[in-house]
């Protein structure tokens, strides 16, 4: 059976439109986060209040993935997209008004990232519409490389645009990347009705949040699946510590830098390869090992290798961190279509908290032992972890993975894959 190809994601236009928002959006982030951290330490001079604003790229990910995914199960998914675009354009050319208070700034910016979730997880479960069997893996690779590079990017061209354009003008793009993006939803790609009302529709925002969090912790296999997500707070440690553990090495921003680019484009390189290359059976057979990989290797580090080993060792161990399609493709397969937007943003904002208190944790251990004994460490505890993971997935899922490789077929014929390919959830099928 011939597989799917990048040319046959590409060829549905619905999904170029998706993909070309995701680039526009994701840079915008980034690009408001530097110009405004710029502008916010311009003016007072206070690391205290800079790095309060560059949390804004963290913290209101909590809020808007826990009460505001859900606008994507209850409301048309595009709609909710374009309008989260809507709003962002206009938050951050408020941003550019002249005499803007800091307090007022800040507020602008949380307001601003708070919309992100909500259009993240409205775009995550709006793909599978689109893109209906392995197509969908191909295209959900596709769009977290170009996630991870339009962020990478999005910082370096913010760092430059700001240098050479100012922080306004900066900001004047920004706010038209996420009109760019809206139009680009709204003009080309296809209107259809909201999933409904079923679940956590229902209720005050904290009752549904809370049904949300049900859903996804409440059924075994959800929840083994969203472990296996979450061990990216293990394998990430080497971004939280860069500096000090280039410093150790006797290397400055540069060599900083290199540590936190050889994960990035190791993970861009081989997330699409795995993608086309691996069977969708062969590629959940090989999620529990790749995951333990990609911690174990960090374990390497213990023996206090050089700039250049860690690099490899460090591209190595993202690399193995192509296991993260196979869990996104499960994962989605085994959400209903109406609760997949909440059950995206519980996932993701549980991520984004996990990971942040791992990066605290990381830092603080670093002033007591050497980084390198830090990574080393919380490798060989992922690794650990990811094993009990891997045990308990071969207990609960379905043998040979036999529902992602019924996927491609139903690609073929361009229907929607049948109900045995969404596995419903023990939560959703109990009421909950």
């Amino acid at each position: 059976m011939p597989r799917a190809s990048y040319s046959e994601v590409f060829a549905v236009r619905e999904f170029r439109a998706v993909w070309a928002s995701v680039v526009l959006s994701a840079g915008g982030d980034r690009l408001a986060l530097v110009a405004l951290t710029v502008l916010i330490y311009d003016r007072t001079r206070s690391p205290l209040l800079a790095a309060a604003a560059y949390a804004a790229g963290y913290l209101p990910w909590l809020v808007g993935g826990l009460f505001l995914s859900d606008l994507a199960d209850r409301r048309p998914r595009r709609t909710v997209m374009v309008s989260c675009d809507a709003a962002r354009a206009v938050l951050v050319a408020a941003m550019t008004v002249p005499g803007m208070p800091l307090a007022v700034l800040v507020v602008l910016l949380y307001g601003a990232t708070m919309l992100a979730p909500p259009f993240e997880s409205a775009r995550a479960a709006f793909t599978p519409d689109i893109l209906p069997g392995d197509l969908y893996a191909l295209g959900a690779s596709v769009i977290q490389t170009t996630f991870l590079t339009a962020e990478v990017a999005g910082g370096a061209v913010g760092g430059v645009a700001v240098a050479f354009l100012g922080v306004r003008p900066s900001l004047v793009i920004d706010a038209a990347t996420f009109a760019a993006s809206g139009l680009l939803i709204a003009l080309f790609t296809r209107a259809r009705p909201a999933p409904g009302k079923t679940g956590g529709g229902e209720g005050s925002p904290l009752a549904r949040a809370a049904a949300g969090v049900r859903l996804v912790f409440g059924d075994p296999q959800l929840r083994t699946l969203v472990g296996f997500g979450w061990l990216a707070a293990f394998y990430a440690i080497p971004q939280g510590i860069a500096a000090p553990y280039a410093a150790r090495l006797g290397g400055g921003p540069a060599a900083t830098g290199m540590v936190m680019a050889s994960t990035a484009v190791a993970t861009a390189i081989g997330t699409p390869l795995f993608a086309r290359l691996v069977r969708p059976r062969r590629r959940l057979a090989l999620m529990g090992p790749l995951a333990t990989a990609t911690c174990a290797t960090l374990i390497l580090t213990a023996f206090r290798p050089g700039l250049a080993v860690s690099l490899l060792v460090f591209s190595a161990s993202a690399a193995f961190g192509i296991y993260q399609i196979a869990a996104n493709t499960a994962f989605t397969a085994r959400v209903p279509r109406e609760r997949r937007a909440q059950a995206f943003g519980v996932a993701g904002s549980g991520l984004i908290v996990v990971q942040g208190a791992a990066f605290v944790a990381a830092g603080a251990a670093a002033e007591v032992f050497t980084p390198a004994a830090v990574i080393a460490a919380a490798g060989a505890a992922g690794a650990v972890i990811a094993l009990l993971l891997t045990v308990r997935w071969r207990r609960l899922s379905p043998p040979g993975g036999r529902h992602a490789a019924r996927g491609h077929r139903h690609a073929r014929t361009g229907r929607q894959p049948a109900a045995c390919y969404r596995v419903q959830p023990a939560a959703d099928r109990s009421g909950r």
